[in-house]
């Protein structure tokens, strides 16, 4: 296992950004780092600071998480390069911030170095990142293969505020319930949300930084599993 570390220093909002990367005979899973949403909240609400060019010439990236992504991004690579001896599969993972590190990493290497595309991306809990001309790039190239999930009323997910930002596709939702959908109605889900709203009659607001705790997802998905 490799451990990609960079540390950084004030004003930029976080301490670090890491990613580790684990690699075998078959497969190759490079994990990003997240971060608790009550460290990112307020940088991500913020609307002073532009957006950056996206990988490729794709669109835009919202600066914070572009600036991360490139303190680790020259070591994830060499380190792949190296590693993906024999064909192996590649896949991006993250939760949080590391959500948004491992969508990104996936269309900076499709999009500017495709032999070392990922065979898939999976992310939990991850921020609104890029704008629609890079997700859409992204999709021509992850169609299929990016799975986002989100836990009913996590908050992460809803931040940046759109328009400016948004989702790439292939949403999987976990309801209030956890159950596993791989899509959902509008008006279902606002009603789903509502539900879970008032699972704890005693601190409703506390949902959205419950439901974004990865322990939480990792229960839904067993319990679909199982």
């Amino acid at each position: 296992m490799r451990h990609h570390e960079t540390r950084f220093t004030p004003p930029f909002p976080l301490q670090d950004a890491q990613a580790y990367t684990m690699a075998g005979d078959r497969m190759i899973v490079i994990a990003f780092r997240g971060t608790e949403p009550a460290q990112i909240k307020d940088w991500l609400t913020d609307a002073t600071t532009p957006p950056r060019p996206g990988p490729g010439g794709n669109g835009y990236v919202h600066h914070g998480f572009a600036e991360a992504l490139e303190s680790v991004y020259p070591a994830v690579h060499d380190t792949l390069a190296e590693l993906r001896s024999d064909g192996q599969a590649v896949y991006f993972t993250g939760h949080s911030l590391g959500g948004a590190l491992a969508m990104l990493a996936g269309a900076r290497m499709y999009l500017e170095d495709p032999h070392l595309a990922a065979d898939g991306v999976y992310t939990y809990g991850q921020p609104r990142t890029c704008d629609r001309l890079l997700a859409e790039a992204f999709h021509k190239g992850f169609g299929g293969r990016m799975y986002r999930f989100v836990n009913n009323n996590d908050i992460v997910p809803q931040l940046p505020p759109e328009p400016v930002f948004t989702h790439v596709r292939a949403l999987r939702y976990i309801d209030s319930g956890g159950t596993l959908h791989e899509s959902m109605p509008m008006f279902s889900a606002l009603t789903d949300r509502a539900k879970g709203l008032t699972a704890d009659a005693f601190a409703p607001a506390s949902d959205g930084i419950r439901d974004h705790f990865m322990h939480n997802y990792l229960a839904a998905l067993e319990k679909c599993l199982g």
